[in-house]
C-alpha cells in the first residue's frame, strides 16, 4: 500500500509542499509509503503541449498507476486549482484513478474559496474515475506560519482536520475483514 502526494503548486517552496510534508511524516509514522511529486518538475513544454510520450511525463503516470492512494494538493488561484495541476491530470488516463481512494486539499488566501475543493476540483476527480473522494481539507494561508528554521506550523485546528483526514486515508488502504458466519 503507498500513497502518492501531488503538490499542484507552481512555486517552491509552498505553504502547500508544507502540508504534504506533514502529511507525509503522519503516513510514514503510521508505516504508509508515501512518495510525493511536485507537478511543477515536469517540462513546461510537455505539460503545454500534452506530450504524452515524454519520459517525464510517462514516469509520473506510472506513479500515479502503483498508488494505492492519492493525496492532491494545491493553492486556490481565483477560486480553482492551479493551471499546472489541470495541466498535469489532464495527461491522465481517463480511468487513472479508479479505484483509489483521494484526499484534497487546498491553501488560498481567505475562507471565501472554501468550496473550491468541491466545485472545482472534485469533478475533474470524478471525471478521472474516483469515486472515494473524501471530504477535502481547505487550510486558510494565515493558518500556516512559517518557523525561523524554515518549517512550517499550523493552527491546530488545522493540524486536528489533517490527521483525521488522513487517518481516514489509512483506513481505507486497510483490507476489510469479512465476518464468515457459519452455518450449524
Amino acid at each position: 500500500m503507498s500513497v502518492l502526494a501531488i503538490a499542484g503548486s507552481p512555486s517552491h517552496p509552498s505553504r502547500t509542499y508544507s502540508v504534504l510534508e506533514y502529511a507525509k511524516r503522519h503516513l510514514e509514522a503510521e508505516r504508509v509509503s508515501t512518495t510525493l511529486f511536485s507537478v511543477r518538475d515536469l517540462p513546461a513544454e510537455a505539460l503545454l503541449f500534452a506530450q504524452f510520450d515524454d519520459p517525464a511525463v510517462k514516469q509520473a503516470i506510472a506513479l500515479v498507476e502503483q498508488a494505492s492512494a492519492l493525496i492532491i494538493a494545491t493553492p486556490v488561484y481565483k477560486a480553482a486549482y492551479t493551471g499546472v495541476l489541470k495541466a498535469f491530470l489532464d495527461l491522465l488516463p481517463q480511468n487513472a484513478l479508479v479505484g483509489k481512494p483521494v484526499l484534497a486539499i487546498a491553501t488560498g488566501g481567505a475562507i471565501a474559496h472554501l468550496l473550491s475543493i468541491d466545485y472545482a476540483l472534485k469533478p475533474v476527480l470524478s471525471t478521472l474515475g474516483a469515486r472515494h473522494i473524501f471530504a477535502g481539507v481547505y487550510i486558510v494561508d494565515s493558518q500556516i506560519q512559517r518557523q525561523p528554521d524554515g518549517g512550517v506550523q499550523f493552527a491546530e485546528e488545522v493540524e486536528q482536520r489533517l490527521q483525521i483526514s488522513l487517518n481516514e486515508l489509512i483506513a481505507s488502504l486497510q483490507p476489510t475483514q469479512s465476518l464468515v458466519s457459519s452455518a450449524s
